[in-house]
């Protein structure tokens, strides 16, 4: 399959993106610059980590109007696969591709640890080579990963099965001492309602190779590739 990955002012972790989908997955995948009005072809659209715009006003406030995202949002509406990893994840939700919003850590500071993640749903393209249960180590790196949403809207997105991925202790149990930035309800990653549109606050392409302490990140991206067969 093909991927796109694409670059804002400020991007860091695109080119750890396309590594991990290049050189240690071997699939075809290709810069996409924020200006750029074409996705190249690709079957899935990654917005990876980083700073877009430096974080001002909100994290993701200034790249949700970047030229690309009309193009992101034209093919998410016709089903296409995307996915926001940590800052792409925040600009998802600006753009209003996802519910909900990203808010700063409730310890008021940066976090870069490797946690505990639980998978809630495996019946979605981004999780389909998981099982339900299945725990993962994967590191997170972030100041604003604290996920909110209004009550009714997460109960009613939890019963629907969009909360995809939740912080739990190595033993699977929710903890709070968990859950480092304080989400709402310990949410690690949601889908749109569709299910073809995921955020995650972790970082699942610096998880790839045993070198990097585990290679649970390849978990999702062989779910999608699975998914796009």
């Amino acid at each position: 399959m093909k991927w796109g990955v694409v670059t804002f002012p400020g991007s860091l972790d695109d080119r750890d993106t396309l590594y991990a989908l290049r050189d240690v997955m071997g699939q075809d995948a290709v810069p996409l610059w924020h200006k750029d009005e074409a996705l190249g072809g690709a079957d899935c659209v990654v917005l990876p980590g980083g700073f877009s715009y430096g974080d001002y006003l909100r994290c993701g406030a200034i790249a949700r109007f970047s030229p690309i995202m009309k193009s992101i949002a034209r093919f998410a509406a016709d089903g296409g696969l995307v996915m926001g990893i940590c800052n792409g994840f925040q600009i998802l939700c600006e753009a209003h591709l996802l519910p909900g919003a990203l808010t700063r850590n409730r310890s008021l500071s940066f976090i870069c640890e490797r946690v505990t993640l639980r998978v809630e749903n495996s019946n979605t393209p981004f999780t389909r080579a998981a099982r339900a249960g299945e725990l993962w180590r994967i590191p997170i790196k972030h100041g604003e990963g604290l996920y909110v949403a209004p009550d009714d809207e997460l109960r009613n997105m939890e019963e629907r099965g969009q909360v995809i991925l939740r912080y739990v202790a190595s033993d699977g149990r929710e903890s709070e001492a968990a859950n480092l930035n304080g989400s709402t309800r310990a949410v690690a990653g949601v889908a749109n309602e569709r299910f073809n549109v995921f955020g995650l606050m972790p970082h699942p392409e610096h998880a790839v190779e045993p070198m990097l302490g585990g290679v649970d990140g390849r978990r999702i991206f062989e779910s999608i590739i699975e998914s796009a067969r």
